[in-house]
């Protein structure tokens, strides 16, 4: 099972991965987590691309390839893995397409959240953060007892600057600007499965699951 799972920011891709890969014991990637623990364990790759994240610079994308390759030659990710986000431009899907080329590796499917921006931006936009303890709850969807009070310490809530709703739509315009052409490119391979995303958890689990199994 090699699984890529793509969607905008909100669409909760992450989430679905992460459920699906420990029901099927296979990794859940994404090119953030790799990048933190290449450079925590300070694999030769994960030194070099230390030295970019150091002078503040990004990491350039033969690095995060070299990241990835590392990644799904460990021995956990031997019988699957799935991408979270990965890869994020037409360019970049062709580098991975030469990679599992030489890898003698294949995509089985591609899963694509699909869900439209004002459902991102209401989702995103109405999260909260504690100030004290990271305890996130959401204004309409998980409020806590008292407003602007986190219900696990007491700490205050705060809305990061990345949930409001300028930098919502900004991002969401770099993700149609950069990877909603991937949508087409796979499609046209014959690899996309695409869930409504704008369903709750529960359902779009269901979903997945049942065209996977398909």
């Amino acid at each position: 099972m090699r699984l890529i799972f793509l969607g905008p920011p909100g669409a909760g891709k992450g989430t679905q991965a992460g459920d699906y890969a420990e029901e099927n014991s296979v990794p859940h990637i994404s090119t953030g987590d790799i990048l933190r623990r290449a450079i925590a364990l300070a694999t030769p790759t994960g030194v070099e691309a230390k030295g970019y994240v150091d002078r503040g610079d990004l990491v350039p994308f033969e690095v995060i390839l070299r990241l990835v390759r590392d990644r799904l030659d460990e021995p956990d990710a031997a019988g699957g893995w799935i991408l979270d986000g990965f890869p994020r431009n037409l360019e970049q899907a062709a580098a991975f397409a030469d990679l599992l080329n030489e890898m003698g590796a294949t995509i089985d499917r591609v899963v694509y959240f699909e869900v439209a921006e004002e459902a991102v931006v209401e989702r995103l936009g109405g999260r909260r953060t504690c100030r004290n303890c990271g305890a996130v709850s959401h204004v309409v969807f998980a409020p806590t007892k008292t407003e602007g009070v986190c219900d696990v310490c007491g700490g205050e809530l705060y809305q990061r600057s990345d949930d409001e709703e300028d930098q919502i739509r900004n991002r969401m315009k770099v993700y149609s600007d950069e990877t909603s052409p991937l949508v087409g490119h796979y499609k046209e391979q014959g690899l996309l499965l695409t869930i409504d995303a704008a369903a709750p958890v529960a359902t779009v689990s269901e979903s997945l699951r049942a065209a996977l199994k398909a």
